[in-house]
């Protein structure tokens, strides 16, 4: 039971390398074991990254061909591929974490959560994004009625990109699962759902601004949660200047958050999370405000914390706990997703009649 659990990754994208390879790295217990990449510059990349101990390999094939030397393998490629490989390394007898979205559907998603628990495996989609630095502090500010009620809760990932990057998260194939309603909506749907709970409406508008884009890239959801509270989310890769990250308004104050969480940068960077040095850690003047039109002062921003999940995925495979994001977690953000994609295309809210 000491020995460290060996981790299977499939894809080297920058999922698989700036966020999977290196949180894997860092996390007491597990050991990353084998790279799944075809490409030879990635190969050269995981030997230069991870050092000589971990092998590549091009093909799942080869990776499932050693499943019983595996105890957990992650799904960090392209979204077309999430649902057939996180079956298949379920079917055969390995836990899975799964690179959002866990699937393109609910559907997909229940029937993979459904298989998980027939056969007792662990099946964790990677939402990191509720460890970011901010909605840790938000979440924070709640729980303790810093707020008050929650009235409404506007979140945005917003960018500045009018040229178009290419690949498949840009292209308009519905089975490459691209656009940003499912890119990085996924994180802010996840993220109301965690806050503020169940959905009872969904109203979205959802556009294709930039000259040959397939794609979504400007989108806003609107949520109605079951407790009466709204979200409000953008996402969009033409903002020339970007809201607030946050601003949550409640009924004794509220709190606006500027700027991005620093994990993704320090990650890209080559920064490692290390026990007893600050990770996740913005400066004051990046610090959000809370309060009212009368008086408002810094929060101090919670420490971001990436390595908390993949820690949780350890402690859950080890001692047999619950998941730190669940597949029917992901389920539930995916019903809210479809209905965002059925209200932009009919233009009506579309009613979630039970509240997911």
């Amino acid at each position: 039971m000491n020995a460290s659990l060996r981790v299977g990754l499939l894809g080297y994208g920058l999922a698989g390398s700036a966020f999977h390879a290196p949180l894997i790295a860092a996390t007491d217990g597990l050991v990353l074991d084998t790279v799944v990449t075809a490409n030879p510059e990635r190969r050269a990349q995981v030997a230069r990254d991870r050092g000589a101990d971990v092998r590549t390999v091009a093909t799942a094939d080869e990776l499932f061909a050693r499943a019983d030397a595996l105890d957990l393998v992650v799904v960090a490629s392209p979204n077309r591929t999430h649902v057939p490989l996180a079956e298949r390394a379920l079917r055969a007898g390995l836990p899975v974490v799964v690179d959002k979205p866990l699937a393109a559907t609910a559907a997909e998603a229940e029937h993979l959560a459904a298989l998980a628990e027939e056969r007792g495996l662990l099946l964790s989609p990677f939402q990191n994004r509720r460890w970011d630095n901010d909605f840790r502090t938000v979440r924070a500010l709640v729980a303790e009625g810093a707020l008050g009620e929650v009235l409404r809760f506007e979140s945005r990932f917003e960018r500045w990109r009018p040229e178009l990057k290419g690949g498949w998260r840009e292209s308009g194939d519905p089975g490459e699962v691209g656009g940003l309603l499912y890119d990085l909506g996924s994180h802010l749907v996840d993220q109301a759902l965690a806050l503020l709970g169940p959905v009872t409406s969904v109203y979205a508008e959802s556009d294709v601004r930039r000259a040959g884009a397939e794609a979504d890239d400007d989108v806003f959801v609107a949520l109605t949660h079951r407790n009466g509270a709204r979200s409000h989310l953008w996402m969009s890769a033409t903002a020339a200047q970007l809201g607030p990250r946050f601003r949550v308004l409640g009924t004794k104050a509220a709190y606006v958050k500027h700027g991005l969480d620093p994990q993704e940068a320090a990650l890209r960077a080559g920064a490692l999370p290390e026990p007893g040095t600050p990770w996740g850690v913005e400066p004051e003047a990046a610090w959000g405000t809370l309060g009212d039109l009368d008086a408002a002062a810094r929060v101090p921003s919670e420490a971001g914390d990436y390595p908390a999940y993949y820690a949780g995925v350890a402690a859950a495979l080890r001692d047999g706990g619950p998941a730190p994001v669940t597949a029917r977690e992901a389920a539930e953000a995916l019903r809210v997703l479809e209905a965002a994609r059925t209200s932009a295309r009919e233009g009506r809210t579309v009613a979630l009649a039970a509240g997911v």
